[in-house]
């Protein structure tokens, strides 16, 4: 038996195991001294307990050893089309509810215009808003990747409301606080990037 098979069959009776005891992965790692992180990795294959901890699984399971190593079924990955999919879906949802928010904004503004109360600031908000649900669904959906410039953009339009709407003496003055706060996004996603990797 290979090793990504062994990792496979390990994977499934640790699964069967756990389950039958009715125990979650937080409660199987807390027995074992380990986290419910790599109790996933075990459960997923992608990892392999050593010795002595399939000894303690075996002795909470009241199984032996071989029987946690032997295979009993076939256990398999997810496909990758079942990932594709599953990706394609959180896009599709992230963008529908992005143009949900500009379309909402659109007939607001429509309607406001139809009563003859036209105000074009208005579309800020709306830009904003679609900014900050894209913003809040990314991070549901942690799709991070390039979420420094969303967040950048958010923070634009922010100021860009402010500008267009507070009457201030020098409103270029605004711009000054905006380089330094955009700043301070780039490093703060970055140190937050470099932290996780």
């Amino acid at each position: 038996m290979e090793l990504n098979e062994l990792k496979l069959v390990s994977a499934s009776n640790i699964i069967k195991l756990r389950t039958g005891k009715g125990m979650t992965q937080a409660e199987l790692g807390a027995r074992l001294n380990y986290s419910d992180k790599t109790i996933s990795k075990w459960e997923r294959g992608e990892a392999i307990p050593d010795a002595y901890v399939l000894t303690q699984m075996a002795e909470l399971f009241g199984v032996s050893v071989d029987f946690i190593l032997s295979s009993h079924d076939k256990w398999e990955k997810p496909k990758e089309n079942e990932i594709e999919e599953v990706r394609y879906s959180v896009e599709r949802i992230i963008a529908i509810a992005v143009i949900g928010t500009l379309t909402a904004f659109l007939i607001a503004f429509v309607t406001l215009w139809l009563m003859d109360i036209v105000e074009w600031r208005l579309f800020l908000f709306a830009l904003s808003a679609a900014i900050l649900v894209y913003m809040i669904l990314i991070c549901v959906f942690k799709r991070t990747r390039h979420l420094q410039y969303v967040i950048a953009l958010f923070v634009a339009s922010l100021f860009l409301i402010v500008y267009f709407t507070l009457p201030t003496a020098n409103p270029w003055q605004l711009f000054l606080i905006l380089v330094p706060a955009e700043v301070l996004v780039f490093l703060g996603c970055n140190l937050r990037i470099r932290k996780h990797a």
